[in-house]
């Protein structure tokens, strides 16, 4: 770590979770490092944006689903915006569909909130020095889904087609939003949420959510 004056730099962490609480409990953990500070929270994507530029973080924590916004799309906007910060992402979702949306997304950390209070420190600390971090369950399936598709090539011809609609819907999906989320987002009611939802089940052929938004990302039926 660079020094000042024989001091250790501190390196400046930014926590952006919708839950005080959670945001509480990692402030605690980074702030027990004596080379590690929190310099700004956020609820919300649009606060993050807004706040980082003064807080000059070397590395952000971003939660991927937010209340009232996108995790994943302000990952995008970080990365774009402000290239050189790393970027860790939290979860809930250990699944591959997630994992792999937010390593195409440009983040070089993911990690379960499940092990956050044990983990939290040694992730940051690789990614400060440049070095990927996931958590261990992640790492297996993030190697599974490389194996898995260097054996499985997608039928582009039998790929359905999606309506707007259906592409938001199974987007939000993706990004881990429950159903009275995407209500909200889109400005619909749930059960026309689930009325989509079940469409898209059964013109892509799949019987449970997991299933559905693994073949759509596969397919890439979630990209604009």
């Amino acid at each position: 770590m660079a020094a000042t004056n024989g001091k250790t730099k501190k390196r400046r962490v930014f926590v952006v979770d919708d839950h005080p609480v959670v945001r509480d409990g990692l402030r605690g953990v980074i702030e027990q490092q004596s080379d590690l500070m929190v310099c700004g929270e956020a609820a919300e994507a649009a606060e993050a944006l807004a706040n980082i530029p003064s807080a000059a973080p070397d590395l952000v924590l971003v939660d991927l689903s937010l209340a009232h916004s996108s995790g994943l799309d302000l990952l995008k906007d970080l990365v774009i915006q402000h290239p050189a910060i790393a970027i860790i992402v939290l979860s809930m979702h250990d699944e591959m569909i997630y994992a792999d949306r937010v390593l195409r997304a440009g983040a070089r950390g993911y990690l379960m909130k499940t092990d956050a209070e044990r983990h939290i420190v040694t992730a940051v600390e690789a990614l400060l020095h440049r070095q990927p971090f996931f958590s261990a369950q992640i790492s297996e399936t993030v190697l599974e889904g490389f194996l898995r598709s260097g054996r499985q090539t997608s039928d582009r011809a039998a790929v359905p087609r999606l309506t707007p609609r259906e592409r938001e819907v199974i987007q939000l999906l993706a990004e881990g939003h429950r159903n009275k989320e995407i209500a909200q987002i889109l400005r619909i009611s749930i059960k026309t949420v689930e009325t989509h939802r079940n469409a898209l089940m059964r013109k892509i052929g799949v019987k449970s959510i997991v299933e559905l938004v693994r073949y759509a990302v596969r397919n890439h039926l979630t990209e604009a």
